[in-house]
């Protein structure tokens, strides 16, 4: 277990941190470091064709990695913070390694205040994946977290027990829900609406 501040340095060393959000627990990295956001792979058994999201503590953050259209600019403004991934045009600063060569990557802005004060403090995106070997369920109490992950994680914040659901992960510009999860019927009902 540690503090923000040790969570923090951490990040900014190239190691790895287990945070907790308002869905389940994250791992994360430097979300701009290639070798930090590899090493997430490599914990989670991740394939390197599955894209990772990242996190910041704000919508006018995200803007500074991500160029969002106006539709997705007023998604965001209804939706983040929030149990929501949404996938944007990134910016040369994301690394290959993040979006698994992609054009879009994922962005959170977590609603929860342990996560935020992480974003803050980090100072740059965090990668935003649940703290998991790949396959297996998310987990909901740092207690629970895989031992290979908390082995792997330089520390541990424990948020106590998180809402367990994960977020829905959407893709404004073309309307499309890939995964459903927290706030997804809201969601839905927006894109119909807007």
């Amino acid at each position: 277990m540690g503090t923000i501040r040790d969570a923090a340095d951490a990040i900014a060393d190239g190691e790895l941190v287990v945070y907790p959000t308002e869905t389940v627990y994250g791992l994360a990295a430097d979300a701009l470091d290639p070798a930090a956001v590899e090493r997430v792979f490599e914990v989670k058994d991740r394939d390197r064709s599955n894209p990772v999201s990242l996190a910041v503590p704000s919508v006018p953050t995200a803007l500074e990695h991500v160029r969002a259209t106006d539709r997705e600019r007023r998604f965001m403004a209804a939706f983040l913070p929030g149990p929501v991934t949404v996938l944007c045009r990134r910016r040369e600063s994301v690394p290959d390694e993040l979006t698994a060569g992609r054009e879009r990557v994922g962005v959170r802005v977590p609603d929860h205040d342990l996560a935020l004060r992480l974003c803050e403090r980090a100072g740059r995106p965090i990668t935003a994946t649940s703290a998991n070997v790949s396959g297996r369920p998310s987990v909901r109490h740092a207690d629970d977290v895989d031992p290979a992950v908390r082995e792997a994680a330089a520390v541990v914040l424990d948020g106590g027990e998180t809402a367990g659901t994960e977020s829905t992960v959407v893709d404004v510009s073309s309307g499309t829900v890939h995964r459903r999860g927290a706030r997804a019927d809201e969601i839905e009902r927006w894109l119909a609406a807007n």
